[in-house]
């Protein structure tokens, strides 16, 4: 059996994984109380079973951060712009670092450099003088359009290889899915 480097790198043509390639969950820690995994108050039939769940989507974002995109940015990059981006509203540095989980010097040092980049600006505060608060520019948000087009390029043969009745499954947990991004950033 070859090591897993021997293994060919075909990062523009990823695979989708199939169900049974979903790692179960790991077992509770001895002395644990036993967890069924379902969410608590649910009803027993039908209910979501949330490790496999957990499973499912921390395999499909192993997949999903990788696809190949046209422009090239670290992460912390990308995830500055897109809470810049998608919050609508300017943000001040220490709203970063908590959004970011990154340190207060790492979100100054970033922010520097993404300003000298064209790709945010900084703003005095109009509520606290001594207070900036961090833009996104026209060029911050053209990044993550382009990265939106480049994974819905790549999306889009890997949906087409999905039978009918999968791709409705998942156009059914669209809203769902919304709801429970909505909830996590509501805190």
């Amino acid at each position: 059996m070859p090591a897993m480097d021997d293994a060919p790198d075909t990062p523009d043509t990823p695979d989708v994984p199939d169900a049974a390639d979903v790692p179960d969950a790991p077992a509770a820690p001895p002395g644990a109380a036993p967890n069924d995994g379902r969410a608590p108050g649910s009803p027993g039939d039908g209910a979501l079973d949330v490790d496999a769940f957990t499973a499912a989507i921390e395999n499909f974002n192993r997949f999903y951060i990788r696809l190949p995109t046209l422009e090239k940015h670290p992460f912390t990059t990308l995830s500055v712009l897109d809470t810049l981006a998608f919050t609508g509203s300017p943000k001040r540095l220490s709203e970063l670092t908590r959004t970011e989980q990154i340190t207060q010097p790492a979100v100054t040092q970033l922010v520097t450099r993404l300003e000298r980049e064209g790709l945010v600006e900084r703003r005095p505060d109009p509520s606290d003088g001594r207070a900036v608060l961090v833009h996104i520019t026209e060029a911050g948000r053209a990044i993550g359009r382009s990265r939106h087009a480049d994974r819905t390029r790549h999306l889009l043969p890997l949906v087409a290889r999905l039978t009918p009745e999968e791709q409705r499954s998942i156009a059914a947990a669209l809203p769902a899915l919304t709801r429970l991004a909505e909830l996590g950033r509501s805190g």
